[in-house]
């Protein structure tokens, strides 16, 4: 199972980003992939989910209405798509695969990637 993040970057407050988790080696279709971020100094938490069977969703209130998550099935790639973008959506953001949502808890995920970094300067 392999999965690599893609797209962070450097952007001003009430901007955009969009970014890419690139997955491979399991049934997309058979499973969740989640988006967590992890700021400087704090606990990795959950931000998104989607089931790639049906594309529900789920969001944590921070970032509800600002932030979309999809998947490409066909592209075995699931989007993060960030608008109006805060100095505290700063961090290190992951993707990460699992058989259920399980509540975005860090310890229901399986596989991890990398992680990409976002920058919201203040």
């Amino acid at each position: 199972v392999q999965l690599v993040e893609s797209g962070g970057g450097l952007v001003q407050a009430g901007g955009s980003l969009r970014l890419s988790c690139s997955t491979s080696g399991f049934t997309f279709d058979e499973y969740v992939i989640a988006w967590f971020r992890q700021a400087p100094g704090k606990e990795r938490e959950g931000v998104a989910c989607i089931t790639n069977s049906d594309h529900s969703r789920v969001y944590v209130d921070p970032v509800k209405g600002r932030f979309t998550i999809s998947s490409n099935n066909a592209k075995n790639t699931v989007y993060l798509q960030m608008n109006v973008l805060k100095p505290e959506d700063t961090a290190v953001y992951y993707c990460a695969q699992s058989r259920a949502c399980f509540g975005l808890e860090y310890g229901g995920m399986d596989y991890w990637g990398k992680g990409t970094l976002v920058t919201v300067p203040s």
